[in-house]
This record gives C-alpha cells, structure tokens and sequence, in this order.
C-alpha cells in the first residue's frame, strides 16, 4: 500500500470514530433543573409517586441535573396542564397525569387537551378501592351496598378528589348500581379524602391504595372491595390478617364497577424525539430499581408500562371511555 492509501486509510478510520463519538455527545440530556408538575394536590397518589421518582433519580443518579417538583392543582389540575401546554419546545418540563387528563377538559371546557402535550410513557396504572371507617359496621361490599340501597337517597356521604373528576365518576357509577345518590363531598387531595374518613366525617371513599394504605396498616381503615376485573397478585400481609390479594373484586361482591387511573408521564408540545426518548430511558431505569418494585407493592399498583404508538393508541381508548361515561352522569361541560 502506498503512503497515501494508508493515510486515506488512517483518515477514514479517524473520521469513523470521531462521527461514533459526535453522535454520543449529541445525545440530549437536560442541562438545566427539570421541572416535574403535579396537575394534583399535595398527599396524594400522583404526589406520592412523583416524589418517590425524585428520589429514586436522586439516589440512583440517573440524571444530573435534579427533579423538582411542583404541585398545580387549580383548576381541577387545568393550571398544571395549561402551563405545561404553554412552554412549547421546553423539555425541561414535565408532568406526571392522572385521568383529570380527560377529565377536566371534558367536564371544565378548558381549552387543552392530552393531544396538546407529548406522551412519555405511560408508568403504571392504580386501582381504586372502596374504603370505610374501620368502626364502621360493614365487613364486605354487599353489606355495604345493601344498607345504602336501604336508607333514604343522601343519607351517606362519599368524600373525593376534585369535582367531576374520577372519584366522583365512581361516585356515580355506585349510585347507578345501587338506585341511591349518594352526598359526593370533594376535597383537593387523596390526602385529605383519608383524613376525612378516618375522622368519621363522611361514610366512605374510593381512595386509590396508596392515599389510604398507611391509615389501612394502622388499623383505622377497613378495604371492602377494588374496582379491577381481578384481584391484587400481592401477598404480603399488610395488617396483621389482611393483604392486598385479600380484597375481592367489586364485581364479585356484586357492585359491577371497573376503573383503572393512569399514571403517565407528558412532555411539552414542539419537544424531539430525543428529548422524549431520554425520558422514556428514564424511567425504564426507575422502573428497574428495587425501590420501584417496592413501591408497587406497597401502593397495589397494576405495573403496566406503554410508549410511543401503543401509549397514544391506550389513550385515544381511554379519552373515549371517559367521555362515554361523564356523559352518561351528567359531568360534561355545557
């Protein structure tokens, strides 16, 4: 070979590396603080678990620029949403949904919509639960739904998040099985909705597990049924005689209610698929983590996980469903 092909040679290998090299510098990663909104208030499941993502990031070190996050509940969790709509092209903004993605625009007639932001990944899906008062004296759903079948429309109170939002979506599909409204009592957060019950101050509420978990273990709530086609696959004990695989389904105790929420994650609106795919590679390393299968766990999570197509085709669906069913009770907006 002569000098000039082995330095044609040298050049090519040369410029092959630098363009493999070019390519993993270019990879986007956030170079500033990421803002990580709550469209909900504080103490709740979408609190919770957007919390815990910090510190999973934290500890684990899967970003270094950090998490903060911040609570937008106004609204019905429109403020959250509409700020996340407004910063076209930032993606150092991101927000943690719940189904008040459908909901409040199809009840509020604010003007956004989930096709207004860009999905991430969808993380998880949560259950909902019908709780009471551990005092109470209901053992089982039926019995539950048979006393509010019995008494005077109004007589039981429902403490929930939000108005027209899920809990009372569930509110209304209880009062069509039973032929009985119920008094709807909306609080900001899951938080809240907990205290109330523990408090005695309302009959029941529909908490998702992880809001009412902690007051479960302690003996002041009592689970009577989940709003799922099966049951929970977690079998530890959560008190000293129940686990989360313990409690029946809806259907099977005679209340033929299912309702799934989402916990996603969205990026603004104008975001590149780079900067969405850094943060669905993201979560995927939250996923991982033990910590994450913990909280699962602990919070009787369905560990579904979707992006891309599949994730926006789920939604379509769901946003269908929703409307379907706010219609029917009457919640969309005039």
């Amino acid at each position: 070979m002569t000098k000039f092909g082995k330095w044609a040679g040298r050049a090519l290998v040369t410029a092959i590396a630098t363009i493999g090299l070019t390519g993993a510098v270019q990879a986007w990663e956030p170079t500033k603080p990421v803002e990580f909104v709550v469209p909900a208030g504080t103490g709740g499941g979408a609190d919770q678990m957007a919390r815990f993502i910090q510190g999973i990031v934290a500890k684990n070190k899967l970003m270094a620029q950090p998490l903060v996050v911040v609570n937008k509940s106004g609204g019905a969790g429109a403020e959250g949403f509409l700020e996340v709509k407004g910063a076209k092209g930032d993606p150092h903004k991101i927000i943690i949904t719940l189904s008040n993605l459908f909901t409040t625009p199809l009840a509020t007639g604010v003007p956004f919509n989930w096709r207004d932001l860009t999905p991430g990944a969808m993380l998880a899906l949560d259950q909902f639960v019908l709780w009471v008062n551990a005092d109470a004296p209901y053992k089982t759903a039926k019995e539950y739904i048979d006393d509010v079948k019995a008494k005077p429309a109004n007589t039981f109170k429902m403490a929930g998040t939000g108005s027209k939002q899920e809990d009372q979506i569930i509110t209304a599909m209880i009062d069509k099985a039973t032929g009985k409204k119920m008094t709807y009592v909306p609080f900001k957060g899951g938080g809240d909705v907990a205290v109330q019950l523990v408090g005695g101050h309302v009959n029941s509420t529909v908490n998702n597990p992880i809001e009412a978990e902690a007051h479960w273990r302690g003996g002041k709530l009592r689970p009577l049924c989940i709003m799922d086609s099966e049951k929970l696959p977690y079998n530890e004990k959560v008190t000293a005689t129940q686990s989360w695989a313990d409690i029946p389904t809806c259907k099977s105790a005679g209340v033929p209610i299912e309702y799934l929420m989402l916990r996603g994650i969205f990026l603004a609106p104008g975001v590149t698929q780079d900067q969405v795919d850094f943060y669905v590679n993201l979560f995927k390393k939250v996923r991982e983590t033990p910590d994450w299968a913990e909280f699962m766990k602990k919070g009787a999570f369905k560990q579904t996980f979707m992006s891309g197509k599949e994730f926006s085709d789920w939604l379509g669906k769901t946003e269908a469903m929703h409307y379907g069913l706010m219609k029917e009770a009457g919640f969309l907006a005039k």
